[in-house]
């Protein structure tokens, strides 16, 4: 999902949790898109449904991108 506002574009990837493998291609596929995009920041969002979840964000390299991701 690629967001415009005020004239910045914010690129965010949106998944349900499924596990730790899940997840990283998840952290790939953000990079993907901002490679794509020519952008060095970006946004994962994770639904998690475990009762046991950690909430909370938390930035994250991959590669030479940075991406913020959130569990909620």
């Amino acid at each position: 999902m690629i967001i415009d506002y005020l004239g910045h574009q914010y690129i965010i990837e949106l998944k349900i949790w499924r596990g730790n493998a899940y997840n990283e291609r998840g952290e790939e596929q953000i990079a993907g898109y901002l490679d794509y995009y020519h952008a060095q920041r970006g946004y994962l969002v994770s639904f998690c449904f475990n009762k046991n979840k950690t909430l909370g964000t938390k930035t994250i390299q991959v590669g030479d991108k940075t991406v913020t991701e959130a569990v909620i």
